[in-house]
């Protein structure tokens, strides 16, 4: 549902606090395998990256699946949430050449109770247990703080 007539009460409350860790998630245009191709991957990958390189997050953990990706970060004190999603999505079909992004997101944020370590064994075990391979180190596209 790209121009759902409820998306925009999906943001109504939607609150960006610098420091906050959220866990994000981002789907591909018709849930497309973009990702499945090696290239296309690794220039996400290095796309996400530099959005800690310029301080609109510290990544904590992410998994690149073949048509989603789950960031868990710590929003930067620059920008709002919204506009550090964007800014990735924009610059990586750039990167690609071409359009790979859903128009939305969805987000949560951790609240201060729940472990960001669990958070992001649950998203890093994600290939594991959609059955893309045995053990989570067999995967090519993921990495987390602590481990």
């Amino acid at each position: 549902m790209l121009n759902s007539p409820h998306q925009s009460r999906l943001r109504i409350g939607r609150h960006s606090i610098a420091g906050q860790v959220y866990h994000v998630t981002i789907v591909t245009r018709d849930r497309i395998a973009f990702f499945a191709d090696l290239r296309n991957a690794r220039t996400t990958v290095l796309t996400l990256r530099a959005a800690s390189d310029l301080g609109d997050a510290e990544t904590l953990a992410y998994v690149l699946m073949p048509e989603h990706l789950h960031w868990l970060m710590m929003l930067g004190p620059h920008r709002p949430l919204h506009r550090v999603v964007h800014a990735f999505k924009s610059v990586s079909a750039h990167r690609v050449g071409q359009p790979v992004w859903q128009r939305s997101f969805h987000d949560h944020a951790l609240r201060s109770d729940e472990d960001c370590v669990v958070a992001a064994r649950y998203i890093i075990a994600n290939p594991v247990r959609r059955g893309l391979v045995e053990r989570v180190g067999d995967y090519p596209h993921w990495d987390a703080v602590w481990l």
